[in-house]
């Protein structure tokens, strides 16, 4: 499918200038840009590149010389990048997932399908399920008991949603995400060397090897609208509430969530980033990619942590963190420009205490 630029410019709510009549049938980098394909230099940097390319038009910042460039038509957006989210949707040719229902699946038939729900190969919706309109459930995918899935979703291949889950409108989770399984929760029939250490920092004492006894998840998982879940993510349900997610949150790939804890609205968990059990985040926290949170704590509204952060105590809201153990982010970076400095300190040190060592000796 081909838009012009006259139509992307409209529906993105930008200013088109030049040929605007000029269509293009998707997006490139300024210098792998095909003559039907707009590029997307984004800043000066890349818009140096668009000669080596051989795009006709572009999207370009505000106020851009597009004329410089050798092109017959620009989109000027003031925050390109935004632009290029509604851009990359009307571009988006889809997963290629069939409509209708696939003759291999399997749906309980006391399931609940809306209106215009696809449903790929060798998926199982199970008893008691509901699928809100306009959904797509790809292959081998699983909806567990009772759970329930609002309109819009889509499910890519091989995600599995367990029983007792509800999710909101627009949900989007990538291949091989879970939500549903059981927390991680087990406890010993007296006091484990794990709890000693943790009251102690460390003196183990006369600890006893024991057998682990598991808790049942008998919680479930609530997950609001606009939520996105990366590839391979991990949700677990909660032992006694639910699990939950607030609404516009956005998960990366390989991220575990764990049992009781309470994500806030419009939060970002990057790649690799592990939440442990009872902690509570607020609305707009970032976590970069490989943060660790223990478990039982707090942390504010508008938290961002920088990657391989470890938060093992409350957090304020607004608050920039790094590091291990985590601090403020400008300390962090002062300590570890200290540190960066020691071995030159030793050795000035050093030659100090040859200095005074020589005045000592010679009077």
């Amino acid at each position: 499918m081909s838009h012009s630029i006259a139509d992307i410019a409209a529906a993105l709510g930008l200013e088109a200038q030049g040929e605007t009549d000029l269509r293009v049938s998707g997006v490139a980098e300024p210098a792998m840009a095909a003559p039907e394909q707009l590029a997307l230099a984004m800043k000066p940097d890349f818009a140096a590149q668009i000669g080596q390319g051989q795009a006709h038009a572009a999207m370009l910042w505000d106020g851009a010389d597009w004329q410089s460039y050798g092109l017959r038509a620009a989109i000027l957006a003031k925050r390109p990048r935004h632009a290029l989210s509604g851009l990359s949707a009307m571009m988006d040719p889809g997963a290629g997932y069939a409509a209708g229902i696939h003759p291999s699946a399997v749906i309980d038939p006391s399931a609940e399908l809306g209106e215009g729900v696809s449903v790929g190969p060798f998926a199982v919706i199970g008893a008691g399920a509901r699928i809100g309109a306009g959904s797509v459930i790809g292959p081998q995918c699983h909806v567990g008991w009772d759970s329930v899935l609002g309109a819009g979703a889509l499910l890519h291949s091989g995600v599995t949603i367990g029983a007792r889950v509800t999710i909101g409108a627009r949900f989007i989770a990538q291949p091989g995400a879970v939500l549903g399984g059981d927390g991680f929760s087990f406890v010993t029939p007296e006091t484990s060397g794990v709890e000693k250490v943790r009251e102690t920092l460390g003196k183990e004492g006369d600890a006893q090897a024991q057998v682990w006894a598991r808790i049942h998840s008998l919680g479930g998982i609530t997950v609001g609208d606009d939520v996105e879940i990366g590839a391979n993510a991990c949700i677990d349900r909660g032992t006694v509430r639910d699990t939950r997610v607030g609404d516009g949150t956005k998960i990366d790939n390989l991220v575990q969530v764990g049992h009781n804890v309470v994500v806030g609205e419009n939060c970002l968990l990057c790649g690799q980033v592990g939440i442990a059990g009872s902690t509570r985040l607020g609305n707009n926290v970032v976590l970069g990619g490989q943060t660790g949170v223990v478990d039982n704590i707090f942390v504010g509204d508008n938290v961002i942590t920088g990657a391989g952060t470890m938060l093992m105590a409350n957090v304020p809201a607004g608050r920039a963190m790094l590091g291990y153990p985590a601090t403020k982010m400008d300390s962090h970076v002062e300590s570890y420009k200290g540190l960066r400095r020691l071995p030159r300190l030793f050795r000035d040190v050093a030659e100090l205490k040859k200095a005074v060592s020589k005045l000592a000796g010679n009077e």
